[in-house]
């Protein structure tokens, strides 16, 4: 090259110095498109967590209402309709005693005792709307209070086992309801038809689920009692809440397994958390 002629190496280092800048060029124009796509891809992120945020916070919102809504319903349930039973049952004690034929006594003693039973009725449904026991640790204590006073006058014993993490750990009103009525057939189920002597049930708080357990030692399930109503409502009510529901084998008496899982509670819990 040292031979050419100075207008030919002139035209080299140019042609050179050109290809050089093109290159330069070429690359610069990557990077800056490059950059644009990260720009882009960082603002589409940007925009679907914005709108995340806003469907998270119309849920919070929603999330609030029912809640307020559960307390309205509560309060107006415990004033009008909790006065209103109240005062049939008075006036029905009252009839009684002011007219002792054994006629209206027994229709009296009808009315007095259905009272009761409604006005049980009423508060459970009360405690379930109450937002403040949307917990484990105040389920396990109204469910335990509720089999104490059942079986006070039976001669079955009661034991309660409770294994639990965190009794702070949120339970929705959905759970906690349908989680209270088949604990509350099982144990029916065990004062009707088992002929127990103790009745055990046991709690167990897992990372993923609420495991509740009902164990008695008396005669077991009969094909009659598997095939009826309440075993299915039982199954229906856990698959309401995503759950499960089984009969343990067992040698003696009857062992129930229900399982409840706890990641359906998360949202529900920071809703309430982020008020």
């Amino acid at each position: 090259m040292s031979e050419l002629p100075p207008e030919i190496k002139l035209t080299y280092i140019i042609a050179i110095i050109i290809m050089l800048l093109f290159v330069c060029f070429i690359i610069m124009m990557v990077f800056i498109y490059n950059k644009k796509q990260l720009i882009q891809q960082q603002e589409n992120q940007i925009k679907e967590s914005e709108f995340q945020n806003q469907l998270l916070q119309k849920e919070l919102e929603r999330q609030k209402a029912i809640q307020v809504e559960r307390e309205r319903i509560s309060q107006d349930m415990h004033d009008d309709l909790g006065a209103g039973i109240s005062a049939i049952k008075l006036q029905a004690e009252f009839l009684k005693y002011k007219m002792p034929e054994e006629s209206f006594s027994e229709d009296l003693e009808v009315i007095i005792a259905t009272s009761e039973d409604m006005n049980l009725a009423m508060r459970e449904i009360l405690w379930s709307l109450n937002s403040q026991n949307d917990t484990i640790g105040n389920f396990i204590e109204y469910v335990s209070l509720y089999v104490k006073r059942f079986l006070d006058k039976t001669t079955i014993t009661f034991q309660l086992d409770s294994n639990i993490i965190e009794k702070e750990t949120n339970l929705s009103v959905k759970a906690r309801r349908n989680l209270f009525l088949v604990v509350k057939e099982a144990v029916h189920n065990v004062y009707k038809h088992s002929e127990a002597s103790t009745l055990q049930i046991q709690f167990e708080q897992t990372e993923n689920d609420l495991k509740i357990t009902v164990n008695d030692n008396g005669i077991g399930f009969s094909d009659t009692i598997q095939k009826g109503n309440g075993i299915n409502n039982m199954s229906l009510r856990m698959e309401a809440i995503r759950g499960t529901f089984k009969i343990v084998p067992a040698q003696k008496g009857t062992h129930l397994l229900f399982v409840c899982p706890l990641e359906d509670q998360i949202l529900e819990q920071y809703s309430k958390e982020s008020f």
